[in-house]
């Protein structure tokens, strides 16, 4: 589309499996295109899997990645009986029933900044464990569990590995206690298992309203979160 070598920025790597529903990239270019035609030719390049839906222009201090504030993510757990054939690829299934409510209180002790020590793989490369949480929130509707947490950024895994700590947690007598424990300890053994990828979602990323980058509630088959 722009007819010389692109360098693409994003805001945030998903391993294998996880999606991105709110993916932002930034590339600079000399090439003038109007919104419409940079969107629809792109779109005809990408794969299936793939799909763009705007493009504007922003000043030249924007970074994809360090101009971000914030970034979004929801795990979605379909907890039922049977698996979904439909919904494989987008959700973890966990045939037995899980506590939301206590998944929920458990997750507050991770709200605000802390070591995240217990949460990040042994592939991480941050050169601190210290990050921070401004919201964790866990939500039953119906079959499914959702989970949402919002944080300026993450270690390697770390929402994949929360997800199964409060799965783990969620069983036991004191939800909260456990939590604050393996927080505090600091060790990725006492923490639980990496959810699987497929329930991951990079829902949204903000931006200072300076850059004019919209947001939208992406359209899902799986209810979204209220």
């Amino acid at each position: 589309m722009a007819g010389h070598p692109i360098t693409v920025i994003c805001a945030g790597r998903t391993d294998s499996g996880v999606h991105a529903v709110g993916q932002v990239i930034h590339f600079e270019t000399a090439v003038k295109r109007t919104s419409r035609a940079w969107v629809l030719g792109a779109n005809t390049k990408l794969p299936p899997t793939v799909a763009l839906q705007w493009v504007g222009d922003v000043s030249g201090g924007f970074h994809a990645r360090h101009s971000a504030t914030l970034r979004h993510y929801h795990y979605c757990i379909l907890n039922c009986s049977a698996r979904s054939a439909l919904q494989r690829l987008r959700s973890a299934w966990i045939h037995r029933l899980l506590n939301a409510d206590a998944m929920h209180l458990a997750g507050q002790v991770l709200v605000g900044e802390h070591n995240y020590s217990a949460f990040r793989s042994v592939e991480c490369q941050s050169k601190t464990a210290v990050r921070r949480v401004e919201r964790l929130l866990v939500k039953r509707e119906g079959d499914v569990l959702w989970l949402e947490i919002v944080a300026t950024a993450y270690l390697h895994h770390m929402v994949r590995n929360i997800v199964g700590t409060l799965v783990k947690v969620q069983s036991m007598a004191d939800p909260v206690g456990a939590m604050a424990t393996i927080l505090a300890e600091g060790s990725r053994h006492l923490a639980g298992v990496t959810a699987p990828a497929a329930g991951l979602f990079l829902w949204r990323v903000e931006y200072p309203p300076m850059y004019g980058i919209p947001t939208r509630e992406p359209g899902l088959m799986l209810p979204p979160m209220s």
